[in-house]
């Protein structure tokens, strides 16, 4: 169950890591740039594989500047 969850903390880790050291507006715009560009990226069909992680990503940023 342990290995299943590694990216999922791995990933929360670094997000953690980028509000830290940007600080939450920080965090927030680049969340948002983030999404516009993933979203950019998955109207493409070859880009959906690389824009919806980003959009993820993004979200990610955005809540942990928010709360």
């Amino acid at each position: 169950m342990r290995v299943l969850l590694w990216p999922f903390q791995t990933l929360w880790r670094l997000v953690t890591l980028i509000l830290q050291v940007t600080g939450r507006l920080a965090a927030v715009a680049l969340g948002m740039t983030l999404v516009i560009l993933g979203i950019a990226l998955t109207v493409t069909v070859v880009g959906a594989v690389v824009g919806v992680p980003l959009i993820i990503i993004g979200l990610m940023l955005i809540a942990r500047g928010l709360f």
